[in-house]
């Protein structure tokens, strides 16, 4: 089958991939260049979110487990194992029996996993792993295992496992309308046709249908998420709830520095995408609650921020679905939302509309 695919990152890679494996022939088409957009400004982290369990999306996290872990295998070169620690203060707002319980449930999800369980760390023990962090009201925390990556870097891995097993990746190839019957029209003014068309563009996904003339069957909620790296050591990797908020934050340690993210603030597409002061500020207040001792006048040497795709579901982004989904109209096929860490288990349930 001729497929085309509209969409350089991870998702439309995966996709690509998989698909010309299958024995189709695959183009894909991107208006800039792989992997340049989104997929390259995440937390640069494979994880189950164990926060979304709070919202009972029991089955993404069961499934962004498991793709975890096959990542983790898949390619170990440009992958590894991060341990994250949960601090728990007399003020938190999830208290230890609760975060314990969402620790139990997000193993039992993962099934075999070979990542070593949670356990409970003592105040004494974290300090002495990290004397910077607040020491007033802790009770101790949860270290637990997700993984942690360099998501351009991989990203372009799975291009290439595309390009070798056939596919034709296109960069600088705008598609500007697409329809039903698989034709898809440039920006150069040439046309393609194709026997399938899979609309797997991200943040842009629903607006290349209105483009095109075609009702969209979801609709999305475009968030912002900004991340500050900061010119310090990160001798451990923590997941941290946000001062007087319910949001969770994450400090890690990334390529010898710190990066601090991530803030969640809806946009229009037309946008820029880049980190606002108020959310640079908004990062450092988190980092600086929780280490006061640290230097104040660290310096920010960068930031960087993607937009996420979710599905309309809540006024609150917070509360909103991290799922996907994929709709066929003909031979048209279209993806809207979808998290790095679960890109192959979407280019599967693609593949399974094609027919």
């Amino acid at each position: 089958m001729n497929v085309g695919i509209v969409g350089g990152g991870i998702n439309g890679l995966c996709c690509a991939w998989l698909l010309q494996q299958q024995g189709h022939a695959v183009r894909l088409y991107e208006r800039d260049r792989l992997m340049a957009a989104t997929s390259s400004r995440s937390s640069k982290l494979l994880h189950g979110g164990l926060r979304y369990l709070e919202n009972l999306e029991l089955r993404l996290v069961r499934e962004a487990l498991r793709e975890r872990d096959a990542w983790l295998r898949r390619a170990p070169e440009l992958t590894s194992p991060l341990r994250l620690v949960m601090p728990i203060y007399r003020d938190s707002r999830r208290q230890r029996w609760l975060v314990r319980a969402g620790l139990f449930l997000y193993e039992h999800l993962a099934g075999q996993s070979a990542l070593p369980p949670s356990q409970w760390c003592a105040p004494r023990e974290m300090l002495a792993s990290d004397p910077q962090l607040r020491a007033e009201g802790l009770l101790g925390g949860y270290a637990f295992f997700d993984g942690q990556m360099d998501d351009r870097r991989l990203g372009l891995w799975v291009a290439r496992q595309a390009q070798e097993a056939g596919a034709i990746l296109g960069e600088a190839c705008e598609v500007r309308c697409v329809d039903r019957s698989g034709r898809i029209r440039l920006a150069d003014g040439t046309s393609r046709q194709h026997d399938r068309l899979i609309n797997v563009c991200g943040p842009w996904a629903e607006q290349l249908l209105h483009q095109s003339g075609i009702a969209s069957p979801y609709h999305l909620d475009l968030v912002r998420g900004s991340h500050l790296v900061v010119d310090r050591a990160c001798p451990q990797a923590y997941l941290l709830e946000v001062p007087s908020e319910p949001r969770i934050a994450f400090v890690l340690p990334w390529q010898g520095k710190t990066l601090v993210g991530t803030t969640e603030v809806r946009q229009s597409i037309d946008d820029p995408v880049a980190c606002a002061d108020s959310e640079r500020n908004y990062l450092l207040a988190v980092l600086r609650h929780y280490f006061p001792g640290q230097d104040r006048t660290a310096e920010v040497v960068e930031t960087f921020a993607g937009v996420r795709p979710l599905l309309r579901s809540a006024t609150d982004p917070t509360r909103a679905t991290r799922e996907y989904a994929i709709h066929r109209d003909s031979a048209l096929i279209s993806v809207f939302g979808g998290k790095w860490t679960t890109a192959c288990a979407l280019a599967r349930r693609v593949a399974a509309t094609l027919d």
